[in-house]
C-alpha cells in the first residue's frame, strides 16, 4: 500500500455542467494527455464532509 504525501494543493472553479479542469501544471506533473483514463473516488467523514479523489490509470501492459 502506497503512502502519498501532499505536493501543493489549487484552487478550481467548477463550470457548466459540473464540469472541471484540472490546472495546466498539475496536468504537466501527473502526464496527463488528451485520452487518458482517470478514476475518481467519492469520500466521505464521519462529520458529513465529502471530498473528491482523483487518480491516472495505469495504461495495461500490452502482450
Amino acid at each position: 500500500m502506497a503512502i502519498f504525501r501532499v505536493m501543493y494543493y489549487s484552487s478550481i472553479t467548477v463550470g457548466s455542467g459540473g464540469r472541471i479542469t484540472i490546472p495546466q501544471d498539475m496536468r504537466d506533473d501527473l502526464r496527463i494527455d488528451d485520452g487518458d483514463m482517470l478514476t475518481v473516488r467519492l469520500e466521505e467523514a464521519e462529520g458529513g464532509e465529502r471530498q473528491i479523489t482523483v487518480w491516472k490509470t495505469q495504461a495495461e501492459p500490452t502482450a
